[in-house]
């Protein structure tokens, strides 16, 4: 079994500790390792999901955003050709991976390219969360005070 070092993101970015924990411990929840992915920090806000797809086309695959969770799937069309494999080392089993996404985390787009599918997710903290600056002002400052 293998184990991703997510410290790194750790020390990186705030507010994403429970997606790294959530990621940290993708393998223990009974998926595969199939197929292979990576996660990246591309931006300040933003991050990119590569999954290896090799073998399947883009119509073969889904990704759906639901429940807070990012799902991509992929299951290959019925092959009605005959073939004869010596060896056969390219997988193309159907698979479903899921990714708990982060509060305020959202995929932007997908694109596939020689054979790897690139999901981008960013981080948009609504303004209303945000922290903003309270002007400190001073007991002259009050409305109706008079001074003596």
């Amino acid at each position: 079994m293998r184990t991703q070092d997510l410290s790194p993101f750790y020390r990186t970015t705030v507010g994403f500790d429970r997606l790294f924990n959530l990621l940290d411990s993708v393998a223990d929840n009974g998926q595969t390792g199939y197929p292979p992915y990576n996660i990246e920090k591309t931006a300040e806000d933003a991050y990119r999901i590569t999954i290896a797809v090799a073998g399947f086309a883009e119509d073969e695959l889904n990704i759906e955003a639901r429940d807070g969770q990012l799902v991509v799937s992929g299951k290959k069309a019925e092959d009605k050709t005959e073939r004869t494999f010596l060896h056969r080392g390219i997988a193309t089993r159907a698979f479903e991976k899921r990714f708990q996404l982060a509060e305020h985390v959202r995929a932007t787009g997908a694109r596939s390219e020689n054979g790897l599918l690139h999901i981008d997710l960013v981080r948009e903290v609504p303004e209303a969360l945000k922290p903003r600056r309270i002007e400190i002002q001073g007991a002259n400052a009050i409305e109706g005070t008079v001074e003596a």
